[in-house]
C-alpha cells in the first residue's frame, strides 16, 4: 500500500503546484498575454517557425525533454535510498525544474524565439553569449553521443522493440502530411498510429525480433574489441536518421512523431498506474518499504557521496539544463499563443516529475516483485538456494548488485543498458498484475524508452545545428543547416563509436554529462534572473535555484576532477572538467560585472525586421 500512497501523494502535489505556483508565475511574474505576437506568427516560415496547437506542442516538448533522463538518473540514485530520490524529484520539479523550463521558454518567446545563449548576449554581455554557446555545444555533443548509444543498447538488448520504433517514422510522416496538407484532424490518426505501433510490437515480441547480432553474426557490443558490432551499427543508423529528421520542416516528422509519443506515454502511464494499483491492492506484491531501503545503509564501495551527487545524478526528473535548449530552441518557435507557455513549459516538467516518480517506484517496488534473467527471448525467475523466486529486498539487492552495480560490486562499471533495465523490467513487473504477459510487458516498456530517447536525439541534433550556426555567425564563418547538422552528427557518431571497446565511446563522456547538464541549468537561471532584474520584477524564486544549480554541479565536477579523474589519470576528463568549470566561472564574472547597473535598465532591443512580416491568422 505504501507504493500506491506515495504515487497518489506525489501526483496530487504536482496538480496543486500547477494550479497555484505555476499560475502565480504565469500571471504575476511573467504577465503572459494572450494577445502578444509570438515568434511562430512573427517569423512564420513553415519550417522552424510554425504556429501549433498547444496539445501538439506539449507532446513535442514533453517527449523531447523526457528521453531517458528521468529513467537513468533515478535508476542510479536509489542506491542512496528511495526517499532522497523521491524528495528531490517532487520538490525539484515544482520549485526548480518547472521554473527553469518556464522561464527559458518565456524569455525566448519575447526575443523572437532566440536560444538562451543568444539572449544572454544582450541581457548580460556579448562575451556571455559566446561562453554560453560553447557550453551548449559541449553539452549537446555529450547528449548526442550518450542518447544515440542508449537507443542502440536498447535495440541490442531488446530486439523485440526495434520494429515498433522504426515503423513509427513512416507512420508519423503520413500523419504529418495528412494533417498539414490535407487539413485532417490529428487525434484519430495519432490513435491509429499507436495501433500500428503496438501491432508491430506484438509481431516483434512473438514473431520477428530484429536482432542484428544474430542476423549478421556480429557480437552485441565491442567488449572483445570488435570494430563491428550490433551497438555500433545501430548507432550509425540512428545518427543517419537524425541528420534527415533534423533538417526536415517540423511538421513533417518532429511534431507528428512527438504527438504520437505523447499518446504512447499516456497509455504507458495508464498501464503503469493500473499495474501499481494491482500490485498494491490485490496481488500481494511487496510494498515500496519492503522492497528497498528508504535511506541506504550500504552503498557501492567506490560510489560518490550523496551530496552533491544526488543533484546531478537525477537531472531530467527534477531539473535539467538540456530543457532550456528545448524551451528556447524549438518550442518557443512553435507556440501560437503566449499563455500556452504555462501549459507547455511548467506543465510538461511536472509530468516528467510524475514519470520520474513512477521510475523510482518501478526500480524499487517493481523490481522487488521478482528478479528475472533473460535467456534468449524468455525470462526466467531468479531463485534462492532453496529454489524460491527472489522477491522483496532480496530481489532488489540481487538486481542492483548484478545488473546496475556491475558484476564486480563497484560503482564505476555500471553500464547504460543495465541502468535502463531496472525501469523496463521493474515497470513490466507492475504491468503483469493487470494480466499482461511479462514478455509483452517488457516489450511495451522497451519501446517506450527507445521512442522517448529517439525524440530527444533528433531534437538535440536540431538544437545543436542552431547552436553551431550561431557560433559560426558570431565568428563570421560561412555555414548552413546541412553543414552544421553534418558536423553535429559526425562528431556525435565518432564519440559514441570510439573507445577501447567500439560502441561504448560515449561512456567516456558519461561522467561529464550530469555536472555539465546541471551547470547549464544554473546558467539558464542566470539569464532568467537578469531578464526579471532588468524589469524590476521579483527574482528570489529564481535566484535561489540559480545559486543551488551553480554550486552543486561545480562541487560535483570538482570532486570528480580531484578525487577520481586526476588520481586515476583520466586526463581527457580532467581537461573537459576544468574547461567547463572555467567557462562557468567566467560567465559568473560577466554577470557580476554588469549586475549593479542592470536593475531597471532594459537590454538593447532586437533590430526591426525588414521587411516587416504580416501577422498570420491564428
Amino acid at each position: 500500500m505504501s507504493t500506491l500512497l506515495v504515487a497518489i501523494g506525489a501526483f496530487f502535489g504536482f496538480i496543486v503546484a500547477y494550479h497555484t505556483y505555476g499560475r502565480w508565475l504565469s500571471r504575476r511574474i511573467f504577465n503572459l498575454d494572450a494577445h502578444a505576437v509570438t515568434p511562430s506568427h512573427e517569423l512564420m516560415d513553415g519550417v522552424e517557425y510554425v504556429p501549433t496547437k498547444r496539445e501538439v506542442i506539449f507532446g513535442h516538448h514533453f517527449t523531447s525533454i523526457a528521453g531517458t533522463g528521468p529513467i537513468v538518473g533515478p535508476a542510479i540514485a536509489v542506491f542512496w535510498g528511495w526517499l532522497p530520490a523521491l524528495l528531490w524529484v517532487v520538490l525539484g520539479s515544482i520549485f526548480i525544474g518547472a521554473v527553469h523550463d518556464f522561464g527559458a521558454l518565456v524569455v525566448s518567446l519575447r526575443n523572437r524565439g532566440q536560444t538562451v545563449g543568444e539572449v544572454a548576449g544582450r541581457l548580460i554581455s556579448p562575451r556571455a553569449k559566446v561562453l554560453f554557446l560553447v557550453v551548449l555545444a559541449v553539452a549537446l555533443t555529450i547528449v548526442l553521443a550518450i542518447f544515440g548509444l542508449v537507443i542502440a543498447v536498447i535495440f541490442a538488448l531488446y530486439p523485440e522493440s526495434v520494429l515498433s520504433v522504426w515503423i513509427e517514422i513512416p507512420v508519423a510522416i503520413a500523419v504529418g502530411y495528412y494533417v498539414n496538407k490535407r487539413g485532417g484532424g490529428l487525434v484519430l490518426p495519432s490513435v491509429l498510429a499507436l495501433v500500428v505501433m503496438y501491432g508491430a510490437l506484438w509481431l516483434g515480441v512473438y514473431f520477428v525480433p530484429i536482432d542484428l547480432a544474430g542476423l549478421l553474426g556480429v557480437p552485441v557490443n565491442g567488449a572483445g574489441g570488435e570494430l563491428v558490432n550490433a551497438v555500433t551499427l545501430w548507432t550509425v543508423a540512428l545518427m543517419a536518421y537524425c541528420f534527415v529528421a533534423s533538417v526536415l520542416p517540423v511538421w513533417v516528422l518532429l511534431q507528428p512523431r512527438d504527438f504520437i509519443n505523447s499518446h504512447q506515454l499516456l497509455l504507458a502511464l495508464v498501464l503503469l498506474v493500473g499495474g501499481l494499483c494491482g500490485a498494491a491492492l490485490w496481488s500481494g506484491a511487496p510494498s515500496l518499504i519492503a522492497s528497498a531501503p528508504a535511506i541506504a545503509s550500504e552503498i557501492p564501495p567506490d560510489a560518490p557521496p550523496i551530496f552533491p551527487f544526488l543533484f546531478i545524478t537525477i537531472a531530467c526528473g527534477a531539473v535539467s539544463g538540456f530543457h532550456c535548449l528545448v524551451s528556447s530552441g524549438t518550442s518557443s518557435k512553435q507556440i501560437a499563443t503566449e499563455t500556452d507557455a504555462h501549459y507547455v513549459g511548467y506543465g510538461a516538467m511536472l509530468l516528467e516529475g510524475a514519470l520520474a516518480v513512477l521510475v523510482i517506484l518501478a526500480c524499487c517496488a517493481g523490481v522487488g516483485m521478482g528478479a528475472w534473467n533473460k535467456q534468449g527471448s524468455e525470462y526466467v525467475a531468479v531463485t534462492s538456494a532453496s529454489g524460491e523466486q527472489l522477491v522483496g529486498q532480496a530481489a532488489w539487492r540481487h538486481y542492483y548488485q548484478v545488473n546496475i552495480n556491475g558484476d564486480n560490486g563497484g560503482w564505476v562499471r555500471h553500464s547504460l543498458g543495465k541502468k535502463v533495465r531496472a525501469f523496463i523490467e521493474g515497470g513490466a513487473n507492475f504491468i503483469t498484475t493487470i494480466g499482461m504477459p511479462l514478455k509483452l510487458a517488457v516489450g511495451v516498456m522497451a519501446v517506450l524508452v527507445a521512442s522517448f530517447a529517439a525524440t530527444t536525439l533528433d531534437t538535440a541534433t536540431r538544437l545543436q545545428r542552431y547552436v553551431l550556426q550561431e557560433l559560426a555567425e558570431t565568428a563570421n564563418l560561412p555555414t548552413n543547416k546541412y553543414l552544421a547538422t553534418g558536423v553535429a552528427v559526425g562528431v556525435g557518431t565518432v564519440l559514441a563509436c570510439s573507445g577501447k571497446q567500439p560502441g561504448a565511446g560515449g561512456m567516456m563522456l558519461w561522467p561529464l554529462f550530469g555536472a555539465t547538464n546541471q551547470l547549464l541549468a544554473g546558467l539558464a537561471f542566470m539569464v532568467t534572473v537578469f531578464y526579471l532584474w532588468r524589469r524590476g520584477k521579483p527574482i528570489a524564486f529564481a535566484a535561489v535555484p540559480m545559486v543551488l544549480m551553480l554550486i552543486m554541479p561545480a562541487w560535483a565536477m570538482s570532486w570528480n576532477v580531484f578525487y577520481d579523474w586526476l588520481p586515476n589519470q583520466k586526463h581527457h576528463l580532467v581537461l573537459f572538467g576544468v574547461g567547463i568549470l572555467a567557462l562557468q566561472a567566467w560567465m559568473i564574472v560577466e554577470g557580476v560585472l554588469v549586475w549593479r547597473n542592470a536593475k531597471g535598465k532594459l537590454e538593447p532591443q532586437l533590430p526591426p525586421l525588414h521587411p516587416a512580416p504580416q501577422r498570420a491568422l491564428p
